[in-house]
């Protein structure tokens, strides 16, 4: 894999997680009456948006690049949840979005390699 490709993987992957912040920003502000409803989060969820189109027209990437995004995607909705309703504990209980977006995380780490064992095993 190459520099280039490294890091188109990585902004839409960044993108993911901005655009479930985002989306779940919106969902929160409509819906839960203490949160004060604001237009900037409906803003970065287009840009987000417009920013996944565009890494969509590039040319193909690694093919587990996707399911990662999705996974990505659904940590950002699931991560702003836990955070709302920490902050706001009229809105319900956050131990189904912490646990979700944890399991998530470590999918995520695994899959990408990051919690991958190091090879203690080196012959010199």
């Amino acid at each position: 894999m190459t520099h280039e490709n490294s890091r188109n993987e990585r902004k839409t992957l960044v993108l993911s997680v901005v655009a479930g912040l985002c989306l779940n920003a919106v969902w929160v502000g409509l819906t839960v009456t203490e949160v004060a409803f604001s237009i900037f989060p409906i803003i970065a969820l287009v840009l987000a948006a417009q920013g996944l189109y565009q890494e969509y027209l590039r040319p193909p990437v690694s093919e587990d690049t996707p399911l990662i995004a999705v996974a990505c995607f659904f940590v950002g909705l699931f991560g702003h949840s836990a955070l709302a309703k920490a902050q706001y504990p009229e809105a319900g209980s956050n131990f189904f979005s912490i646990l979700v977006a944890l399991a998530l995380l470590l999918w995520i780490g695994v899959k990408m390699g990051i919690l991958k064992k190091k090879d203690t095993h080196t012959e010199i």
